[in-house]
């Protein structure tokens, strides 16, 4: 048995998720605090768990002010803003929601993918704007045809797989990037993502966030994958070039983006904003109630597992 006496609440939460814990455990939520790093240097060791999200994660700092704390329970799949391998060399576990918001992700991805494509979300600004009323029928122009299409994924973890899965209902074929190919997947492997965005006509970003993805999609990247092509991007903004992603677009070397993440969220470039062929999602692609609520409960289950058996449903690490 592991008793959670007292949990440090990193951030602001989901309502749902914030009702559960104060209802079974003593909670503080470090943001109410003027001074956090005060706080913690007089406080910190009377935690033994932190609850927090992808968003917000956690500094390594603050859990070094953090001597008692046996687990970390994040929201979200996203690791990169939780100090994962401090924690690992101190046997803390780090639990987080994975699998539960799969099919949410994949289903933005080619919400995102169908959307600049076919100009939906542009032709909707087209009509309240009173466009097709003054220029008449046919006006609007043409969009880009998803049946059938090329769709290369960048990553092909549990929501790559899912996403690659969607391409199916639209017949397309895929291929993924990944540093190995991944065993017992019906796709093809694409060892050198230039390539992949060369192939492809939609290229899905769906890898991990953190120091070894920054600017996987580069100028270079980009380049390749040309003028007919669109970039989809529901994994981290770090992960693409945004200065490089915006001067593609600028420069018509790349045909649209569908982007639910930005490097620097929630700002986003006014560059970015001013683009017909580019939908701006405010990183949603989880949010819906099923989802999560789900995700809420995958934070209470792997705190109240790892208090009766010290192991997490699951686990990063």
């Amino acid at each position: 048995m592991h008793t959670l006496n007292r949990i440090l609440q990193a951030g602001k939460l989901v309502p749902a998720l914030e009702q559960a814990l104060h209802a079974r455990y003593s909670v503080h939520r470090l943001t109410d605090e003027p001074d956090p790093a005060a706080f913690l240097a007089e406080h910190g060791a009377q935690f033994d768990a932190v609850v927090t999200s992808a968003a917000i994660g956690l500094s390594a700092q603050h859990l070094a002010a953090l001597p008692s704390v046996k687990v970390i329970s994040s929201f979200g799949v996203g690791l990169d803003k939780v100090p994962v391998e401090e924690a690992k060399a101190r046997s803390i576990a780090v639990g987080y929601t994975p699998d539960v918001l799969n099919d949410c992700v994949a289903d933005m991805a080619f919400a995102l993918l169908l959307d600049v494509a076919r100009r939906t979300a542009e032709a909707d600004r087209f009509v309240r704007a009173g466009q097709w009323v003054r220029l008449g029928g046919n006006s609007f122009g043409l969009g880009r045809k998803v049946s059938g299409a090329r769709m290369g994924v960048v990553g092909l973890g549990r929501i790559g797989q899912t996403i690659a899965r969607r391409g199916l209902g639209f017949d397309m074929e895929v291929r993924y990037h990944t540093r190995r190919p991944v065993a017992g997947v019906p796709w093809a492997h694409e060892p050198s993502l230039t390539e992949l965005a060369t192939w492809c006509d939609f290229l899905v970003v769906i890898t991990s966030g953190g120091p070894s993805t920054r600017h996987l999609i580069n100028e270079e990247v980009l380049n390749a994958l040309g003028p007919r092509s669109f970039l989809i991007n529901v994994a981290r903004g770090t992960v693409v070039d945004e200065a490089a992603l915006i001067r593609a677009l600028q420069d018509g070397r790349i045909a649209g983006a569908g982007l639910d993440v930005f490097e620097n969220e929630p700002q986003v470039p006014d560059a970015l904003t001013g683009m017909d062929n580019v939908v701006l999602l405010p990183h949603i692609a989880s949010a819906t109630h099923e989802t999560r609520q789900a995700m809420g409960q995958r934070v209470m289950d792997n705190l109240e597992a790892f208090e009766r058996t010290g192991q997490l449903i699951s686990s990063a690490y």
